[in-house]
């Protein structure tokens, strides 16, 4: 009896399910809102805040398509592909002002690809809201938004952080919600943001 050796093609399929298998088994944050924390103090109220919009995006960028991100609803309007780039950069000031570190914008950012802004982003959220998660007012005095741009620094309270970056944030994320129906791929519809949870 003659037993052949596989062939290339078959050990190239078998290592792409295992790696299929692997991507899905490392699971990004914010399928759904996480349980509610023990208090409302301030550093709470502000990660609620702050999983809210993981939740929200976590599910207005869930499955786009090439053409969804594509879709521009004007020739001077972003794309979605260019919302979810501008979401990213800001969710690097979230994650910066808890530490008052500055964010400097790098001359020549690197292009990632649809899925590394989508894990990059939901993974800058999840760890920001462990930095405040807990935090008291007085604790939060320190966390500052910086800006660094060559030699110049800008530094501002954390307040603008809440009506700046993290408002705006949810305000992007709703127009994903609405672009990709307008592309034609509408969100899943058993989304529930008040609950923060999805019906399967």
């Amino acid at each position: 009896m003659i037993v052949k050796k596989p062939s290339f093609l078959f050990i190239f399929f078998i290592l792409m399910i295992h790696h299929q298998i692997q991507a899905q088994e490392m699971e990004l944050p914010y399928k759904e809102i996480p349980a509610y924390p023990s208090d409302y103090s301030s550093g709470n109220l502000v990660s609620r805040m702050i999983d809210g919009l993981g939740y929200r995006f976590y599910w207005a960028t869930e499955g786009l398509t090439e053409k969804d991100l594509a879709y521009k609803p004007s020739e001077d309007g972003r794309t979605i592909l260019q919302t979810l780039e501008h979401i990213h950069v800001m969710s690097n000031n979230i994650l910066l002002a808890p530490d008052a570190k500055p964010y400097e914008r790098p001359k020549n950012p690197p292009k990632y690809s649809y899925e590394e802004l989508r894990a990059l982003t939901l993974q800058n959220l999840k760890a920001a809201t462990l930095k405040i998660l807990g935090k008291s007012s007085q604790e939060m005095e320190d966390f500052k938004v910086v800006f660094k741009q060559g030699d110049r620094t800008s530094e501002f309270p954390y307040w603008n952080m809440i009506n700046g970056m993290i408002s705006d944030c949810i305000y992007h994320t709703g127009q994903i919600v609405l672009m990709r129906r307008a592309s034609g791929n509408p969100q899943n519809p058993n989304v529930n943001v008040f609950l923060g949870k999805t019906r399967e």
